[in-house]
């Protein structure tokens, strides 16, 4: 009798020998590479953002369970693809990294915890305040604006964290992307989500099917395909978003907390999320969370989650980075959205004789 490696799925990791663990990660990392390619390359996903977060977290909990096991190119250990052929290649100064995920309170808890533990200061000062800024989680397309001497002089997605594609030209044709800013450092990456809204994506489809085009699947393989478009009038026409949240290379930092970099952006004309929050406890970001988490249907954007980030930028210089994620932020992922339908009616057609 042949062995089924199928059967496998289904085992928990602590039932895994040395044996079956190595043929399951084998298995996971083989559709973990196949789902980011059609993600991150063809802005074709096959499964939901919740199924794909269930494959990386029990890949990661089975290499570290067996870390002997852990191989050298494992999804764990990067973010996002390669890029597509077509566009000119660019070397991110700094690797834009992907992010942990945590699924509940407790989680978090576990995060924040963990953060008290490395930090001396809160570790001999239980009391002491941890400020995070909470922000919501938009589910778009991650870029990297580069601005020198204040006029926007690059573009570049994130592509698979170390190199991303070109699309300068693109960028500079987004409304909410400023061409040139005022009191900025010499050199300042603006790192950011491009994203569609939901009555823009809607028309856009309307759109395509009357010219018999490509119809999306939903806004954030409409925003990626709109933004990596070899011809930039065809992003001209699209109806993309963007808001501003990170940075990357920065010639002099003229902030010294997240909530600080965050009111330069708006100086500098920028879009910050209105939702974002400044948090001094865990049960703070948990108000926020659930604040935005009620809001969240109502949006006029998708999001699926809240990040926290330390507010310190000391502490996270010191936080650091593990693998492809800091030490320092995390994502409070939101449950699956769920939906009723109602079943009006029932057509049977009979085939004809003979068929």
């Amino acid at each position: 009798m042949s062995f089924d490696p199928s059967h496998l799925r289904t085992i928990s990791v602590n039932e895994l020998t040395s044996e079956t663990a190595e043929i399951e990660i084998d298995r996971l990392i083989v559709e973990i590479n196949s789902h980011d390619k059609s993600y991150h390359q063809k802005d074709a996903p096959v499964i939901s953002d919740g199924q794909y977060d269930l494959l990386r977290q029990r890949l990661l909990a089975i290499e570290n369970a067996f870390p002997l096991l852990v191989h050298p190119d494992s999804p764990s250990g990067k973010v996002g693809a390669v890029v597509k052929s077509g566009f000119k290649k660019i070397k991110h100064s700094r690797p834009m990294l992907s992010l942990g995920n945590v699924f509940s309170d407790d989680e978090l808890q576990d995060f924040a915890d963990g953060i008290r533990r490395f930090l001396k200061e809160l570790k001999d000062n239980p009391s002491a305040p941890l400020e995070m800024v909470a922000e919501p989680k938009i589910d778009g397309v991650s870029i990297a604006l580069r601005y020198e001497k204040g006029i926007l002089v690059q573009a570049a997605t994130r592509g698979d964290g170390a190199v991303g594609e070109d699309v300068s030209e693109n960028a500079k044709t987004l409304k909410d992307i400023p061409k040139n800013i005022q009191d900025a450092p010499d050199v300042l990456e603006v790192r950011g989500e491009v994203y569609m809204t939901k009555p823009d994506f809607a028309k856009l489809n309307k759109a395509q099917e009357k010219q018999d085009g490509k119809v999306f699947a939903n806004p954030r393989n409409a925003a990626a395909g709109s933004l990596r478009q070899l011809d930039s009038n065809i992003t001209k026409e699209r109806p993309l978003s963007f808001f501003a949240y990170a940075w990357g290379d920065v010639s002099k930092m003229p902030w010294d907390t997240q909530w600080g970099y965050l009111e330069c952006l708006k100086k500098w004309g920028f879009k910050v999320n209105p939702l974002t929050s400044l948090c001094s406890d865990i049960a703070s970001l948990l108000t926020a969370y659930e604040k935005i988490g009620h809001e969240r249907a109502t949006l006029p954007y998708d999001i699926d989650g809240v990040v926290y980030k330390v507010n310190r930028l000391d502490w996270q210089e010191r936080l650091g980075f593990v693998a492809r994620a800091p030490r320092w932020a995390v994502a409070h992922k939101f449950p699956a959205q769920k939906a009723e339908t109602i079943l009006n009616k029932i057509t049977v057609r009979l085939a004809a004789p003979g068929c």
